[in-house]
């Protein structure tokens, strides 16, 4: 099992399956806060539900709005497990905080390359680390 050093913003330990967008996301227009679906047509994950997942993602990009749309995605019951990002904006980490949703960021490595959409992911802010078991 691969262990990688990250900072916790939002705390919380969780264990869970890994969706990774290999590109920033933007939450407003991106991503649908009643089903969690990915509907930017132009993220490899379109279609993909980020409910119940740890999504990944390098960065986000576009409105502060896309705040809100993450505390919906909590006020839905849709929300993912955590957030991972190699860089966590301003709108991500006030929606991952109106959402109570465990976020993380500036890893010792680039998590979009380090983990994989499948692995088994545990987070554990207090030891500020994210172990991965790798999906074969």
């Amino acid at each position: 099992m691969k262990t990688i050093k990250i900072r916790p913003i939002v705390e919380g330990s969780v264990e869970g399956e890994a969706l990774v967008s290999p590109i920033p996301i933007s939450f407003l227009g991106g991503v649908d806060s009643e089903t969690g679906i990915i509907t930017d047509s132009e993220n490899p994950l379109f279609g993909e539900s980020i409910a119940g997942k740890i999504f990944v993602f390098p960065e986000s990009k576009g409105s502060t709005v896309g705040s809100y749309v993450i505390y919906g995605l909590s006020v839905n019951n849709v929300a993912p497990l955590a957030l991972i990002a190699n860089k966590a904006e301003t709108i991500v980490v006030a929606g991952a905080i109106l959402a109570n949703i465990p976020l993380v960021d500036k890893a010792d490595q680039d998590v979009t390359l380090s983990i994989k959409t499948g692995d088994k992911l545990v987070i554990d802010t207090t030891e500020e680390i994210v172990k991965i078991k790798k999906v074969e």
